[in-house]
């Protein structure tokens, strides 16, 4: 567990350079650490690192001599440079618990993991407390911070007393911890995903069970009914735990259902889902959201009016644009084979589709979307550094179409599309391959689909 009265005086070194170890290197600095960022790729030094000793291009010596360091999500447990560290006896912690050192001591906590729907759920519950807060009129801050984009350690050490704090968790983030207590936790699903991280699906799943390790009787943790690697967690809680579930089973007392028209609560409670959702996958976000707000004692209207003010996320099935009838969605969250699934599961077009696949695979096999391609799809075009392991697993069972990148698959599927059909971007892989992060994959997709569209 990170004690900054502990380390007080101590040198602390940041492992990585992206945005999360940044965020970390600046929040040490601004609490009186000694401080040094080591990055392995080579890169310029980014501004706003002023006071605090930087190195790019390797890991030196200097790494060493620190006291204590901390990991960014994204590096390799394996990385040798971790592998030292432990031999010498250096803490290590992660930008997670380390940031949870700085919030005051009463500010509530609410977690959210899973392998799909983090994003949606972390969006959900903070405007359901949000809805709260200006409902109890006590003026306390709802912060939203995590994976979702904003670093936990960018903002730790202004947090308000008494402040919400929604934290949407990776599997990297919680697999670092040695210590993370929050007041409310949800593990929303677990399927296979990120096994080139972190070594093989057991250690990833053990990974997302971390969420709950520290929760205390006074705690609640809320998970998948359904979902039976969630199940098994849900029986070693050592807190109160809810459950939610599209597809009850009958060993699990289940807390919430949907019965077609609204979610249906244990409590008696009855409440509409966001509008302008699809996907039975979004239902499950709501009603796991809405059981992180009950768990919390927030009242039903509260929850309500936080989802009447919801607005869905971008890149997740996102309808954006229609050209000649032809409806166009950017799915570009989807970076494993489930996510794909998910969204051909609710789009519901039988052989309407076509899909563009592909990026940087993450070693899980292709061929278990052989049956949904068959059924709801018309045509896959592949791109990315995938591309070639793709064809050949879907070869003689699906047509798919190598074109290498988003500009000539959209230019080819709009030039076969007829009225009706569906163009849809939900790629199975990572994007690291050709683009930035998912939500710069989304953001090109969507403005080459729009330029195609103003010049035709």
């Amino acid at each position: 567990m990170f004690s900054p009265k502990k380390f007080k005086g101590k040198k602390a070194c940041v492992l990585g350079m992206g945005k999360s170890g940044i965020s970390c290197a600046r929040l040490l600095k601004r609490q009186g650490f000694d401080v040094l960022i080591s990055e392995s790729g080579v890169m310029p030094v980014p501004t706003g690192l002023e006071g605090i000793e930087t190195e790019t291009g390797g890991h030196t010596e200097a790494v060493f001599k620190c006291d204590f360091a901390v990991k960014s999500p994204g590096i390799s447990p394996r990385h040798p440079v971790l592998t030292k560290l432990k031999k010498l006896k250096k803490p290590v912690f992660s930008e997670l618990e380390t940031a949870c050192a700085f919030i005051p001591k009463n500010c509530k906590i609410f977690a959210i993991t899973g392998t799909n729907g983090k994003t949606t759920t972390t969006v959900m519950l903070s405007e359901i407390m949000k809805a709260h807060c200006l409902s109890e009129k006590k003026n306390r801050k709802v912060y939203t911070v995590g994976n979702i984009g904003k670093p936990f350690s960018s903002v730790a050490d202004s947090i308000e007393p008494g402040s919400i704090v929604v934290i949407e968790v990776s599997s990297y983030q919680l697999e670092d911890s040695t210590y993370f207590k929050p007041y409310v936790s949800a593990l929303l699903n677990i399927t296979p995903d990120h096994e080139e991280h972190h070594g093989s699906l057991t250690k990833y799943i053990a990974a997302k069970g971390k969420i709950f390790k520290d929760q205390t009787p006074n705690c609640s943790f809320i998970s998948n009914g359904a979902d039976g690697r969630c199940v098994k967690f849900m029986k070693k809680a050592p807190c109160k735990v809810l459950a939610f579930s599209s597809t009850p089973r009958h060993s699990v007392k289940v807390d919430a259902f949907y019965d077609g028209d609204e979610m249906i609560f244990s409590d008696g409670y009855h409440i509409k889902p966001p509008k302008l959702m699809i996907g039975m996958h979004n239902i499950e976000n709501a009603m796991a959201a809405s059981l992180m707000a009950f768990a919390a004692k927030v009242k039903q209207k509260d929850v309500q009016t936080g989802f009447n003010t919801f607005n869905c996320p971008e890149h997740r099935i996102e309808f954006f644009c229609e050209y000649k009838g032809i409806k166009c969605y950017n799915d570009s969250k989807a970076t494993n084979i489930d996510s794909t699934l998910t969204a051909l599961k609710t789009l519901q077009s039988e052989n309407k589709i076509w899909i563009i696949l592909g990026g940087r695979g993450k070693g899980a096999p292709y061929k278990p979307l052989l049956p949904f391609l068959n059924r709801f799809c018309k045509h896959a075009v592949l791109i990315g550094e995938d591309s070639k392991n793709i064809k050949q697993q879907l070869s003689g069972r699906f047509p798919a179409t190598e074109k290498g990148d988003l500009q000539n698959a959209v230019e080819y599927i709009f030039s076969k599309a007829q009225k009706g059909d569906i163009l849809l971007l939900s790629p199975a892989c990572a994007s690291f391959d050709q683009f930035k992060d998912f939500e710069h994959r989304g953001q090109v997709f969507k403005q080459i689909v729009k330029e195609y569209v103003r010049k035709h």
